[in-house]
């Protein structure tokens, strides 16, 4: 039986995708064929020809893909040549001092401490004291107080409503809507005594002179002249005057021969001062609060138990006597003091933890002086800790302790690095703000913390030919920022007779902590848990003149060396270093003497 289908008949796949689509139209055409069940004679005769059709086709279009392919595809673009640039083209030096500016940042930063000596500052400005002749409420990255130009000065004390400042000579100049709303401008206000360090509380500046004596004086002008005048006197009494301005003596009582007052430190309402022989006293140092959180570390004395007398009269410390007292630290409401042989004593306010212990609620002041343990710290570790430096500022301490390599119990052999010394910083107290400076946000401490960035560190020392600590050479804290300045390697011996490639540098800073006034110098008001580095002082105008427009290059603080001062180094000869320092939302980095 014969039957009759259409069949269609189609182009295999591989095909289909090499032509057209015409083509393959012309492929599917209907073709009718008649089969025959008994014998394929006629069918599979045109089967196979249809098959040998399509592999004809198929050969077809794969040798014309192939054929076609070279010309419709083009070469793969060659790939530039890389060409290296190491450094950015620089103008030509014409002296030796002028290739130095051009290829060190550092170097042109020394140069410029020492050409133009005077006080930046930067942080909070409702009180006129970053910028005293600017309106305006905060002042973002470092400023020239125009005032200090060219100055020296011995030391500068900063809250945000008022400053104070010694000056070379010795004198006392303050500024601040705090010191005159009329005239918040730099003045000179107590003069003649010789002043070698200011401290300031809430509403009274502490002044030490070079004999020991203490001075304390109102912050407002008016209170310092609406006062009791003291006479002053000559070497002859009939040539007796009276001071300018009012102030108060603070005098210790029972000094030895040859004792004198040679520290002062200060809180928002306490002063303690240390004296020669390692001695001890505190005081009220304000008139507005009397203390009563257990920073003058006599324990009872308060406001109704204290003694007939003045209200800030200076007591002696009692529990510090034979102590050896060297360094003392005071934060707001909190003290610290080191003794010869490394150990801190604490007392005061430890709402925030910042004595060192663990806070408790029931007993939230310490009233006298009590060892902060650090043995117990570094206690497993075959390290011995000796506490170098000490800094309070707020609510945080600060210590820096030097820890020794010791043999251990266990050690049957001795180690190959016995007698080897890392250096570390600590900090507890508030770190809400990032002040604590370990990268760590907190509210209180449970003991001191270590800053690791701050901690052992090494560098080479070319002079020694050996490997030493990395030090902090000065630490200022202030009310909720601090700043570091490691004590590295610097170098200041570049001159006419050494290379030109010879170049000056400074040593690091960093700074960490509250920024809400944008009091860290970075230009931004985020706080910072981690130290971090700031931009030179001059915000990069020195490294565009030098062709380093846009490059990022950190601030280095000038370390102290005699030298010559002015342009090309035309003025007189002194000793002078840069110093920095953090107070209640403002900082300062000034020219000290």
């Amino acid at each position: 039986m014969t039957i009759r289908r259409v069949a269609l008949r189609q182009t295999p796949q591989l095909c289909r995708r090499g032509l057209n689509p015409a083509n393959l139209a012309i492929s599917q055409r209907p073709r009718f064929s008649t089969i025959s069940r008994r014998n394929g004679g006629p069918g599979r005769s045109r089967g196979g020809l249809g098959k040998f059709l399509g592999g004809v086709l198929v050969a077809l279009a794969a040798g014309g893909a192939v054929v076609l392919y070279p010309s419709g595809t083009k070469d793969p673009p060659k790939p530039r040549e890389a060409v290296i640039e190491y450094e950015k083209a620089r103008p030509l030096a014409e002296s030796k001092e002028a290739n130095r500016d051009l290829i060190s940042s550092q170097h042109l930063q020394v140069k410029k401490s020492w050409e133009n000596p005077g006080v930046y500052a930067w942080g909070s400005n409702s009180g006129r004291v970053a910028a005293p002749d600017s309106t305006e409420g905060v002042v973002k990255t470092p400023r020239r107080i125009t005032y200090f130009d060219g100055q020296l000065l011995r030391d500068i004390k900063l809250d945000r409503d008022f400053g104070a400042a010694v000056t070379e000579n010795g004198n006392l100049v303050q500024w601040g809507t705090a010191f005159s709303t009329a005239n918040p401008a730099p003045t000179e206000t107590l003069r003649g005594k010789d002043l070698v360090k200011v401290e300031i509380s809430r509403d009274r500046i502490i002044a030490l002179g070079k004999n020991g004596t203490v001075y304390s004086l109102p912050v407002a002008g008016s209170d310092q002249n609406a006062g009791k005048k003291t006479q002053k006197s000559s070497w002859f009494s009939f040539w007796s005057s009276s001071e300018t301005v009012h102030y108060r003596q603070l005098k210790p009582k029972n000094l030895a021969w040859g004792e004198s007052v040679v520290d002062v430190a200060s809180g928002l309402e306490h002063a303690l001062l240390l004296t020669s022989k390692g001695r001890v006293f505190s005081a009220a140092s304000s008139t507005s609060d009397f203390p009563s959180k257990g920073q003058l570390g006599i324990p009872g004395l308060n406001w109704a138990t204290r003694p007939s007398g003045p209200y800030d009269e200076p007591h002696e410390i009692l529990t510090l006597q034979g102590m050896n007292i060297t360094k003392v630290a005071a934060g707001d409401y909190h003290s610290l003091a080191l003794d010869a042989n490394g150990r801190v004593f604490v007392f005061g306010d430890n709402t925030s933890g910042q004595l060192g212990f663990e806070v408790e609620p029931q007993f939230p002041f310490v009233d006298g002086p009590i060892p902060l343990p650090f043995s117990k710290i570094y206690g497993g570790s075959n390290l011995q800790p000796r506490i170098t430096s000490i800094a309070a500022g707020g609510a945080n301490s600060f210590f820096t302790v030097d820890a020794k390599r010791v043999a251990g119990l266990a050690e049957t052999t001795p180690a190959q690095d016995l007698g080897r010394v890392t250096a570390d910083t600590w900090a507890c107290g508030s770190g809400i703000l990032g002040s604590l400076g370990t990268g760590k946000w907190t509210h209180v401490s449970l003991g001191p913390s270590k800053i690791k960035s701050l901690s052992e560190l090494y560098e080479w020392d070319e002079k020694r030919n050996s490997v030493v600590p990395i030090r902090l050479a000065r630490l200022s804290v202030g009310s909720t920022h601090a700043a570091a300045v490691m004590d590295n390697v610097t170098s200041v011996d570049a001159s006419t007779i050494t290379s030109d490639n010879d170049t000056n540098w400074g040593a690091d800073i960093v700074f960490w902590g509250g920024n809400e006034y944008y009091q860290l110098g970075t230009g931004k008001r985020n706080n910072i848990a981690l130290p971090t580095y700031i931009s030179p002082l001059d915000g990069g105008e020195g490294d565009a003149e030098k062709g380093r427009e846009g490059e990022l290059h950190r601030f280095q603080i000038t370390p102290r060396s005699t030298v010559r001062l002015g342009p090309g180094g035309s003025g007189r000869r002194v000793s002078v270093e840069q110093r920095v320092e953090c107070g209640r939302f403002v900082t300062a980095v000034y020219s000290g003497t």
